[in-house]
């Protein structure tokens, strides 16, 4: 059985083994990650280097675009002159791919030290390169992850993709944070995270931000020293940074730093939520897209002060560190603090008897701190939702698989052989059965309610308590405070490629949004269908980000309430449902309310 507690350390981690097989995680044509340093003109002081890949780039074009506007239907111009833009800190030269400006490992804030809030960057004199993707946060994965060769502490850069730069247009802003929970990922983790095609088609501006995950990200050490203020969240503290930085430099970019949506998938949109519920984040962005974002302890609500402050001080023991070598942490190899805190979790959330993101049993993951003040409340609140995303408007839905297909995704060879098309309707009975015991009949009858488009051997892989629970009771909480609106979604569709095997799984929806289904073709296969739901999803996405509303030509979107329970319905039919599947999840769950 696929054990879901050993993900508690990062939703999505466990994806990553699996997402290598859909092209998402392979290489792509992007630049590969490297370091880079500011390249400098002619004359560049020593020891200012530009690293060889940005050497060998050729101009493929005569014209230098020099208007700001990129040529449409070329493959990659990149030269002298070519998408050079100014930023606070400096000229930034990038390169120009299918008609998109395409800027990569754009420094947005420093962090010498760890734990500590990171200040704004240096200034550089003449063009910094950005043609490689930057350092990505420490983290510890078994396996090979993308851009994992390059991590450090001060991993604060961000990626840019847009149709033109110094043009004067008010381009609505998409700025995409990553899953993998707070402690995995990044923003180059998977290759359907590239920004061009979605910049293309919207005439946005895409952003993708590189932040601290983890002990890094989330260790509160504030009751040892005033520097370590914030330290439980300085992950977030990064992302804020990193919209203070679109605020100041993005209209370069032909972007409107008056209309920003933040949007993430997994911990990406439990990010969201954490920045919704931050006062320290009011006006830096203006919409949010929450997919997949939370379960009932990471996202509806975070960590509790007394359990943070009870980790660290179990991490400083496990070390062997007492209060006054304190700054013991700062060279303390990453592997040692990492094993250290990680069993301080483990048994921190035993002891607060914390139910585990994932799985059963107690456990704490890294998430950010609820402080009282960075952090004033959970987002969701006993009769409401945090106030400070008042006014932020919402988009916000799950996938109708999630985590319960992971065993087939991870045992394909097998799994195509023997799955729901491959079973008797004896054998799918019986496993009803086995599942649901004497409830069976009366769940597959809700499910089929719910999904009339489906079978009844799709009724063995419905989410409820992971995720879909946790985010109806977001909606719910949000919809319930009267401030801007709602709007929720699912995304049910399920693949043609090794039928039975790839359904609507966590993470699936990313390609689709991202109008990158080309990326992940051993996955999706490209069909026309999909097409129609790439197409679909991704303006939808594009228009909220653009007016609020999700609603496109031919597809009006009601905003969701608690009454009215509107929910649009991402599948082989597109359609807006109404509390479609309330049954359904009070016979799963028949405790749990929201």
């Amino acid at each position: 059985m696929f054990n879901k507690k050993a993900a508690v350390s990062g939703m999505g981690m466990i994806l990553a083994a699996a997402l290598t097989m859909t092209g998402c995680s392979s290489q792509g044509t992007s630049p590969a990650p490297a370091q880079t340093e500011a390249q400098t003109e002619p004359g560049a002081p020593e020891g200012e280097e530009k690293t060889q890949e940005s050497d060998n780039r050729e101009n493929t074009t005569a014209e230098a675009a020099g208007d700001g506007k990129a040529v449409k239907g070329g493959t990659l111009e990149a030269g002298p002159d070519i998408a050079v833009v100014d930023t606070k800190a400096g000229k930034l030269q990038g390169y120009i791919s299918n008609g998109i400006y395409t800027y990569h490992g754009i420094p947005y804030a420093q962090a010498e030290e760890r734990f500590t809030e990171a200040h704004e960057t240096e200034p550089w004199e003449g063009v910094r390169m950005a043609f490689d993707y930057g350092a990505i946060s420490p983290q510890v994965f078994q396996g090979s992850i993308r851009g994992g060769d390059f991590m450090d502490n001060n991993c604060q850069n961000l990626n840019v993709w847009t149709p033109g730069i110094h043009d004067g247009e008010k381009r609505p802003v998409m700025v995409w944070l990553h899953g993998g929970g707070f402690s995995t990922g990044s923003s180059i983790e998977q290759e359907a995270y590239d920004g061009e095609n979605l910049s293309s088609k919207g005439d946005v501006v895409v952003v993708s931000v590189n932040h601290r995950l983890n002990v890094l990200g989330h260790l509160n050490l504030e009751r040892y020293d005033e520097k370590y203020k914030n330290s439980g969240n300085v992950g977030i503290t990064d992302i804020i940074h990193a919209l203070e930085w679109v605020q100041d430099n993005i209209e370069q970019f032909g972007g409107d730093p008056e209309n920003v949506t933040v949007f993430g998938e997994s911990g990406g949109g439990a990010k969201v939520l954490a920045l919704m519920t931050s006062p320290d984040a009011k006006g830096l962005f203006h919409k949010g897209i929450v997919e997949s974002g939370a379960t009932e302890t990471m996202g509806v609500v975070f960590m509790p002060w007394e359990a943070s402050e009870r980790v660290a001080e179990l991490t400083l023991e496990k070390l062997g560190i007492t209060e006054d070598r304190i700054e013991d942490l700062q060279s303390i190899s990453y592997e040692e603090l990492t094993a250290a805190s990680d069993e301080a979790l483990i048994q921190t959330g035993e002891e607060f008897q914390i139910p585990a993101a994932l799985g059963s049993g107690y456990s704490l993951s890294w998430e950010p701190v609820v402080d009282g003040e960075f952090l004033p409340t959970d987002p969701v609140t006993e009769e409401s939702f945090a106030e400070a995303g008042r006014e932020i408007p919402l988009l916000i839905g799950s996938n109708l698989n999630e985590w319960e297909t992971m065993d087939l995704l991870m045992n394909q060879a097998q799994a195509q052989y023997d799955n729901k098309h491959t079973w008797s309707e004896e054998e799918i009975q019986a496993r009803l059965e086995e599942k649901y015991a004497d409830q069976a009949e009366e769940i597959t009858e809700a499910f089929l309610e719910a999904y009339p488009h489906r079978t009844a051997a799709d009724a063995l892989y419905v989410d409820s308590t992971v995720i879909r629970l946790p985010m109806l009771k977001i909606m719910s909480h949000k919809a319930d405070q009267g401030g801007a609106p709602v709007y929720a979604y699912m995304f049910n569709w399920e693949s043609p490629v090794l039928p039975g095997t790839n359904m609507a799984y966590h993470t699936a929806e990313i390609p689709f949004v991202f109008n990158n289904i080309d990326k992940a073709v051993m996955r999706i296969g490209g069909g026309e269908e999909a097409r129609r739901i790439e197409d679909a999803m991704s303006q939808a996405w594009i228009n909220f980000a653009r007016t609020g509303d999700p609603s496109t030509e031919g597809m009006e979107w009601p905003a969701y309430t608690r009454d009215s329970g509107a929910t649009m319905i991402f599948d082989t039919v597109q359609e807006v449902v109404y509390h479609h599947d309330d049954k359904l999840m009070s016979l799963l769950a028949p405790d749990y309310e929201y």
